[in-house]
């Protein structure tokens, strides 16, 4: 089922097999300007029966320790109340407690891996063991060297200790020092802090920008200054944490639209506009739709032509998350608002980090003159928090301005180029290999389907005894039928590395019987980019 217009090929339902017709449903495909492809497909029925299964077993098998643990029949090796606490009021709900002691334990050591050097595209990883069931961890004192990185956010390849934007980070940590020990309003505004500030409004092309020092915070903290009480906040479902965070925060009304959906979120703006304010029916002080460039969790893109459609006909205003797409997205590497070459004034609320693409820390909040000014002083972040990291600024400094050619070369648009073309290629390989993959053609944030909760672990110790460095993820971080791994593509990564992340891929996608996907590209041969054909493979 294919939606075409005006050089659009919104690919949501592949023939039967893809899930979120309703969740994603086709657009107005003439706001379009390029092909917007993206795809859900659906879980195949028997992997999602099997999938319940194995939750109902390792749940028995639960309750069953859980009994055998109580008469001291087996030894329990999780955190417990102490004796004299028994009359205290539990510190977790029973379910929590229960998943953590049964499923989370047997795959722990999945999650919080250290490392002990760059995470560029590969990296030395420090081996750990666990004699009590993963309750507690010993390090071997073993360094594993030159494990391929998939799974950090290092879209453009600044997490790096040699070059240019190194060598300007210590030259800075030589004038000014580490912190600086103040916030923005009293003695901590740095030159270096305006400056960067300047170029982050070039960067976008808008009036002005402010930075902070914690990406999270960015939105925490500012949605809470934006709205409050008497404001509609229309969020969509699959939203980071930190906005939901800064939406409960700000005490405005929240009301949740489907991911991606023009559709749901257009009936909520009616049904706002319409009724008002609960109870007196009041039309709403502001409206405020808070969406994500990429969705790091689904690898989708937000369809930004629609919404903005949408927040122009019923005046409400936008807040754009490109924590993901900003510098892994765009010709230029500007973001999602680059990548459909919208006017970026049409945002409100421009957000994004350094963390992913600058290879730095903290975040920014960019748009008109006065909403920056306005947030200067009302927004938690910038009153009360410490200034950034003076190195950490110069980071941001000399990847952004590699990034525009400021620095007199065409390193930054090489990678931003050389990042879309792996992107392309890595999915298109996975796809064709049978594996089951989210999202958007053009998102360098690729999850593969593993559902089962066996193989979580299964998958992440594989590759790891590969040299292959990989995130995985489950409930309650996804739905609990849908755990996946998480690769993120990076600039750095040579074809060779992505050549080689395949074959073992593959390899253990055989070991684990992860080859789901019903719909097998028929030929590797070279197809315009709407144009893939599928076949139907039994299960």
């Amino acid at each position: 089922c294919y939606s075409e217009g005006a050089g659009v090929c919104c690919s949501y339902s592949l023939i039967q097999g893809v899930r979120g017709i309703g969740r994603t449903a086709s657009g107005d495909g003439s706001l379009y300007t390029r092909p917007f492809v993206e795809s859900f497909e659906e879980t195949p029925m028997l992997v999602a029966v099997l999938t319940y299964m194995g939750y109902g077993v390792l749940t028995i098998f639960g309750y069953l320790r859980d009994y055998l643990r109580h008469w001291k029949i087996e030894r329990c090796y999780v955190a417990r109340e102490k004796e004299e606490q028994k009359d205290f009021v539990p510190l977790y709900q029973d379910f929590e407690n229960f998943y953590t002691r049964n499923l989370y334990m047997r795959i722990r050591d999945s999650w919080n891996r250290p490392i002990c050097g760059v995470p560029g595209a590969k990296m030395d990883l420090m081996e750990r063991t666990s004699f009590d069931y993963n309750l507690t961890f010993e390090y071997t004192g073993r360094v594993v060297p030159d494990v391929i990185n998939l799974g950090s956010y290092n879209y453009l390849g600044f997490a790096e200790n040699t070059g240019p934007c190194a060598d300007s980070a210590a030259e800075v940590t030589m004038k000014y020092g580490v912190g600086v020990a103040s916030t923005r309003q009293e003695i901590g505004n740095l030159d270096t802090h305006e400056e960067m500030e300047k170029l982050v409004a070039k960067f976008l092309g808008v009036e002005s920008a402010m930075a902070f020092g914690m990406g999270f915070a960015t939105n925490s903290m500012n949605i809470p200054a934006l709205v409050g009480k008497g404001c509609l906040i229309l969020s969509d479902e699959l939203n980071h944490a930190s906005l939901v965070l800064g939406a409960r925060l700000s005490g405005s009304t929240i009301r949740v639209f489907k991911h991606n959906n023009v559709q749901s979120l257009e009936k909520l703006l009616r049904e706002a506009i319409v009724l008002g304010q609960p109870r007196t029916h009041r039309p709403w002080k502001k409206i405020l739709i808070v969406v994500e460039g990429i969705y790091s969790m689904e690898g989708s893109i937000v369809r930004l032509p629609e919404v903005i459609a949408l927040k122009k006909r019923y005046r409400a205003y936008l807040y754009l998350d490109e924590a993901h797409s900003i510098g892994a997205l765009g010709q230029r590497g500007r973001g999602v608002v680059d990548y459909f070459g919208l006017d970026p004034c049409d945002v409100d609320v421009m957000m994004g980090t350094f963390t992913k693409s600058f290879g730095a820390a903290g975040g920014y909040i960019a748009g008109k003159r006065e909403l920056i000014e306005y947030l200067r002083s009302h927004s938690h972040s910038a009153v009360y928090a410490t200034s950034m990291s003076p190195p950490v600024v110069e980071q941001i400094l000399t990847s952004m301005k590699c990034i525009m050619g400021e620095d007199g070369t065409t390193i930054g648009c090489e990678r931003v180029r050389q990042l879309a073309e792996s992107t392309v290629y890595f999915r298109k390989r996975l796809r064709e290999l049978g594996f089951i993959i989210y999202g958007n053609n053009d998102s360098p944030v690729v999850p593969m389907m593993l559902y089962m909760p066996a193989k979580i672990g299964a998958f992440g110790r594989e590759m790891l005894k590969r040299n292959i460095g990989v995130v995985v993820v489950g409930f309650p971080a996804t739905p609990i039928i849908e755990s996946r791994a998480r690769f993120c593509i990076s600039a750095a990564h040579t074809k060779d590395i992505l050549d080689r992340a395949l074959s073992v891929i593959s390899e253990v996608g055989d070991l684990l019987q992860l080859k789901y996907s019903r719909h097998r590209i028929q030929s590797p041969l070279t197809r315009p980019f709407d144009e893939n054909v599928y076949e139907d493979v039994d299960d």
